[in-house]
């Protein structure tokens, strides 16, 4: 099958005109001009508008606790939210994605980021894996001051239901939560609580983390079963150059959000890939007032973007970063890409290039639009999602 005339975003730079050929879940021609046969073997002989980039690759998304759990306390089937959030994925142009689930700490089994709950979701999304869409993983975030979550997540890594694993501390007063006030004043407006009521909790959840702190042999023991099993290990809002230096003698290979840009060169100086928020980017600002993914960006201290919790923010994040003038193109789309694939070991993924798989995404970027739309994703050369536009342009070629 050819794509044709259409705006190719490459590794090395963009080909304004030009087409490419999908056969066996491969690309295996690209070309300037018009393709060959293509109006006679394609069924989408005219790309019109449109300009391919790799697929995106989203490392981090919270979204599908989100999807079970739409307000506090109600509860929706795991199969239905993973194939509703499947589906905002691939109309998002994300063509790999891996759900982040919690094992928070000291959550009763009701709640959503219960050590019993994130079993289940892992175990449901994994079931799944083969009929969805996209190609969902599975990256567990272990919260280090958890006692109760070793066994399980010991379980789950042997039986090879988990991908990714990144270690957090979400303890008030550190790392992501540096800044008391601000997590005080933002938990008092999340939980709709009063400001006094949420300082009583905050200092009362410091407390019970200072008398338990984190068992650090024990952490060191996921992360060499993790590493044995040959898993990728992130870690999580690291605040400080001590931090980064600890997670890199512990095999972690990938800092998300660093909180600060000294632990941000300090990964990049142990080679870390490093990860900001696409959310952040777009914004131009951090939710809880740490790093500016653009300021970060700016410094060269960033190699991929992950949705954090909102997907369609991946791709108007990179193209952003190319209208403030940060990146050219095919830079800012390495962001969302290319560079996630090298980061998580994904061999002929990320990049549009003869013999890699042929996950894209058909994107409209006329100037007209103030945000790139999403037209059509094909994952392994076949379309999962398109849209009526170009559904009907195609039929009309």
């Amino acid at each position: 099958m050819w794509l044709n005339n259409i705006r190719i975003v490459l590794p090395d730079g963009v080909l304004e005109h030009g087409s490419l050929c999908i056969d066996q879940h491969r690309i295996v021609d690209i070309v300037e001009g018009p393709g060959p046969g293509a109006r006679a073997n394609g069924h989408m002989p005219n790309g019109h508008r449109l300009t391919a980039i790799p697929g995106i690759i989203d490392m981090h998304g919270d979204m599908l606790e989100r999807e079970i759990e739409p307000r506090p306390g109600a509860h929706f089937p795991f199969e239905m939210a993973v194939n509703e959030l499947d589906k905002r994925l691939a109309c998002n142009g994300v063509t790999t994605a891996y759900a982040a689930i919690s094992f928070a700490e000291g959550k009763p089994r009701k709640d959503i980021r219960s050590e019993e709950h994130a079993r289940d979701i892992i175990t449901t999304t994994n079931r799944m894996r083969e009929s969805l869409l996209v190609d969902m993983r599975i990256h567990a975030r272990f919260e280090v001051t958890n006692q109760h979550a070793p066994p399980i997540l010991s379980e789950l890594i042997e039986a090879n239901q988990v991908q990714l694993i990144s270690l957090t501390d979400h303890t008030p007063g550190q790392g992501q939560y540096r800044d008391l006030e601000r997590y005080i004043q933002q938990m008092s407006e999340w939980r709709k609580m009063t400001s006094d009521t949420a300082e009583v909790i905050t200092m009362e959840r410091i407390r019970e983390s200072q008398a338990r702190p984190p068992a650090w042999d024990v952490v060191r023991d996921i992360t060499r079963m993790a590493t044995q099993q040959g898993l990728i290990i992130a870690s999580h809002d690291d605040d400080s150059v001590e931090k980064v230096d600890m997670m890199a003698n512990m095999g972690v290979t990938i800092s998300e959000f660093p909180v600060t840009v000294e632990a941000a060169h300090e990964a990049r100086r142990h080679g870390m890939s490093i990860v900001m928020g696409a959310p952040n980017a777009m914004r131009g600002v951090s939710h809880s007032g740490n790093l500016s993914a653009l300021d970060a960006i700016a410094a060269g201290v960033v190699d991929m973007l992950a949705s954090d919790y909102h997907p369609a923010a991946m791709l108007q994040a990179a193209i952003m970063v190319v209208r403030r003038g940060l990146l050219p193109l095919h830079e800012a789309v390495k962001l969302i890409s290319t560079n996630a694939a090298h980061a998580l070991g994904m061999a002929g993924q990320g990049s549009i290039a003869i013999g890699n798989y042929a996950d894209l995404a058909l994107v409209d970027m006329t100037p007209h639009h103030l945000h790139p739309r999403v037209r059509a994703t094909f994952r392994y050369g076949s379309p999962i999602f398109m849209d009526h536009d170009l559904m009907h342009y195609a039929s009309l070629n």
